[in-house]
């Protein structure tokens, strides 16, 4: 059970708050659904997808994350659950119909977002108010990318989440070649070998850059990794994000600029922001996410980069 414990203040006077988990089932889902992107950063897709006669189930939640990634969230309503296992036969399924999920993206979001699909870190969410120690053990002996969330409701208005597991760096699952959905789509989701160049191009990029540029980003993914237990690190197309539940900083290699381009989750306007070092890119399309743009070129400003990295980190 969780050991957190939260209490009220007023006039002097502590009271505790008793954390309570919903039991209806339904409500647990509905309450995640309509406010999916402000929890968990992640795009809402389809509530009860059916997977088809052959595999028979429906999965709970199926959504779009920041990174352009597949999400599923299944919701575990009882301590004797086996949430985790349906979760696996889902993500195979999902794996095996990329084409009807981008459909689905398509037709919910639009071609950007259909098109921008990234199959190389494919996640699945688990959410209960509470896991055995069989589930945390469960989820460190197996290769995917899962992360287990534990929820508490306090009264009427406050909702608690934590953390229980997340992988330190994210399973990757080898892309099928970028097919753009302008493109006539079928129901035949066999071409599906690796492209080596998509899967590696962070370290392609960083086989091409000078010593001192790739001490520079070694030194940055450390510091980030070393800001907590829970930080996640996913090596994706175009960028490296280091996430909690939500991505606080993401970073791009330049080897010809010889510059390490980090965007970080933060206000702009919360920021004194330095020319040639940050700046506000809330209106400027870039790859990752977060809105204030660093630009490292040295180790003097990575230095100056980590306040900013330790408040989005602690922040998100």
């Amino acid at each position: 059970m969780s050991d957190i414990k939260l209490f009220h203040f007023n006039a002097g006077q502590v009271q505790e708050l008793i954390g309570t988990a919903v039991q209806i089932e339904k409500s647990l889902q509905v309450l995640f659904e309509r406010n999916l992107e402000s929890l968990l950063g992640i795009r809402f897709l389809a509530s009860e997808h059916a997977t088809g006669s052959v595999h028979g189930g429906r999965i709970d939640t199926l959504g779009l994350d920041e990174d352009n990634c597949p999400v599923i969230i299944e919701y575990k309503r009882a301590v004797n659950e086996n949430v985790i296992n349906q979760g696996l036969f889902y993500l195979d399924w999902l794996l095996d119909h990329r084409k009807e999920f981008q459909w689905l993206v398509l037709e919910k979001l639009g071609p950007e977002a259909a098109n921008s699909v990234d199959w190389s870190a494919p996640r699945l969410l688990c959410i209960a108010g509470d896991f055995t120690k069989y589930d945390a053990h469960a989820v460190k002996q197996i290769a995917r990318n899962i992360e287990l969330i534990r929820y508490r409701r306090f009264g009427e208005d406050l909702l608690m989440m934590e953390l229980v597991h997340t992988p330190k760096v994210a399973r990757i699952t080898q892309p099928a070649p970028h097919q753009s959905m302008s493109a006539e789509v079928t129901n035949d989701d066999s071409n599906n070998s690796p492209d080596p160049y998509w899967a590696n191009r962070m370290g392609h990029k960083l086989s091409q850059s000078s010593p001192e540029l790739r001490d520079l980003y070694d030194a940055t993914h450390q510091f980030l990794v070393s800001l907590g237990d829970d930080v996640q690190v996913r090596e994706l197309k175009q960028y490296t994000a280091f996430k909690r539940i939500k991505n606080f900083t993401c970073l791009q290699i330049y080897p010809q600029a010889k510059t390490l381009t980090a965007y970080v989750r933060l206000n702009p306007t919360t920021v004194d922001v330095e020319p040639g070092f940050s700046r506000d890119v809330t209106s400027i399309g870039h790859h990752g996410t977060g809105d204030l743009e660093l630009s490292l070129k040295s180790m003097s400003d990575f230095e100056r980069a980590q306040p900013l990295f330790r408040r989005a980190y602690e922040e998100s």
